[in-house]
């Protein structure tokens, strides 16, 4: 009967033991899938960013009133400034969510 009991509570430890290695694979797969997201879409708002900011620059070569054309490229260098420093802060928390 002993020896019955420890048999049952091997097999349960076994089964605890089994689903918590699942469940523990399942979240690191979710949380690479995050950070493949992450990744991703900084990926795009880069993109997007360096367009809208070249297309500023676009304007601003195109106008004809130099201070048009002054503030035009100012604010493509803000855009694009502020993309990099935002893109940047985004990936440094991506790397430290890495070493947790």
């Amino acid at each position: 009967m002993a020896t019955q009991t420890k048999s049952r509570t091997d097999r349960t430890q076994d089964r605890v033991d089994e689903t918590t290695e699942q469940i523990r694979d399942l979240n690191e797969r979710w949380i690479d899938s995050g950070r493949r997201v992450g990744e991703t879409y900084l990926e795009a708002y880069e993109r997007g960013a360096h367009s809208v900011a070249n297309f500023q620059d676009r304007l601003g070569a195109t106008s004809q009133v130099e201070w048009v054309s002054a503030v035009a490229h100012a604010q493509a260098d803000f855009t694009r400034e502020l993309a990099g420093a935002y893109s940047s802060a985004a990936r440094t928390v991506l790397v430290g969510a890495d070493r947790k």
